[in-house]
């Protein structure tokens, strides 16, 4: 039982967010299935994340659109497959014991027809295929689909991140390529065991491989990731970030009643949580270091998990509440920012902060339907 719990009101407010949220991301995914990261924002427009595009798929399948959800797939899988011989390249050359620059690695944004991007980005990011192999693996099995469909893509993911999951990459927000980040090898742990344990992949000849490395990485994080009984943002660090309960769940890498996740969400709370905004780092100055919807989602979605719905309806009351005019959420908002005096530079360099976020939307999708607050709708207005 969810405590206070919404009346009508508030339900309908709720859920209508809900369907706008569906409405936003499905309008605006690509004929060819890639949900671009947002549609307007300067940096982002035109490009399409693995990463935001995951969850955003999660959240799409969770409110039962599996058409919109399996177009996603089907890009991701395209983009992969095209891709088979650069991953073998890279492979091979780690064979030989060369060591690849990080301009010769897989890329992190994608234009939609699944072209590197044509500006200079921080590329190198290994998260996201992690977050993709998770992402597809619960995609078929909430909705009984054949990963047959998505295998060829599925392959080339697994033999990326086997060969290179330990290397130091740039991390969620694109910054510390020196450093390997626990929220990365979290994401790159869940994709693992998800493809490692699905029943229809067993004969997989990297099956083993998988589960080995997933088992490896948690190896490293309890030996080098762990501070004061918490996850840290990078191994060697002290310091949280807000993508941290991403280790918990979705990705697995800490069970969520573990005191490990409790001391993790509570030291993320203590330091980012703000009257149920969470920000991502405390020394974050992008666009004054604001308060991120997404994130708030995720700790929302964690305690949920924990069995706090309290705690986890706060964050979802938070986020409802940060709608702007046309009923759309933002990247982050400007209410509790940790550095103010940087967010003008960030305005004249890239405008305004981008809006709608189709990541914001989506982990709004995902945390509603952990409170049962999305599925049926959708599912009565398909029948009617």
């Amino acid at each position: 039982m969810i405590s206070p719990a919404p009346d009508l009101q508030e339900l309908t407010r709720l859920r209508a967010l809900a369907e706008h949220s569906h409405a936003v991301i499905t309008q605006y995914q690509d004929a060819g299935g890639a949900y671009p990261a947002s549609p307007t924002f300067s940096a982002y427009k035109g490009y399409a994340w693995l990463r935001d595009g995951s969850f955003t798929a999660e959240g799409i399948s969770r409110y039962g659109d599996v058409a919109s959800a399996g177009r996603f797939h089907d890009w991701v899988d395209g983009v992969l497959r095209r891709r088979r011989g650069q991953v073998d390249d890279l492979r091979a050359a780690l064979a030989r014991g060369e060591v690849p620059s990080n301009e010769a690695m897989l890329p992190t944004r994608f234009t939609f027809d699944g072209e590197d991007g044509s500006d200079p980005w921080w590329d190198f990011q290994t998260d996201g295929y992690g977050m993709w192999l998770w992402s597809v693996v619960t995609h078929a099995a909430r909705h009984g689909l054949d990963l047959a469909r998505w295998r060829e893509g599925i392959d080339v993911a697994v033999d990326y991140l086997v060969a290179f999951w330990d290397r130091p990459c740039y991390d969620w927000w694109e910054e510390h390529v020196e450093h390997r980040h626990v929220s990365t090898l979290g994401a790159i742990h869940g994709g693992l065991v998800a493809v490692g344990t699905c029943s229809s992949l067993r004969s997989a000849p990297w099956s083993a491989a998988a589960l080995k490395v997933a088992a490896d990485i948690r190896s490293l994080v309890t030996a080098e990731g762990i501070v004061d009984g918490h996850l840290v943002k990078w191994l060697g660090s002290s310091a949280v970030d807000g993508s941290l309960p991403a280790c918990i769940v979705p990705f697995g890498l800490v069970s969520p009643d573990d005191s490990l996740a409790a001391m993790t969400r509570a030291a993320v709370a203590k330091d980012l949580d703000f009257d149920g905004g969470v920000h991502r780092f405390t020394a974050d100055v992008f666009y004054g270091g604001g308060q991120w919807i997404l994130l708030s989602a995720l700790l929302g979605w964690n305690l949920a998990a924990a069995g706090d719905t309290a705690g986890a309806l706060k964050h979802l009351r938070w986020i409802a509440d940060q709608v702007d005019e046309h009923g759309d959420l933002p990247e982050q908002v400007p209410h509790h920012l940790l550095h103010p005096g940087s967010r003008n530079e960030w305005v004249a360099r890239w405008g305004p902060v981008a809006s709608p976020l189709l990541w914001s939307h989506g982990m709004y999708l995902i945390l509603a339907d952990e409170l049962g607050f999305t599925i049926a709708d959708y599912l009565e207005s398909k029948d009617a």
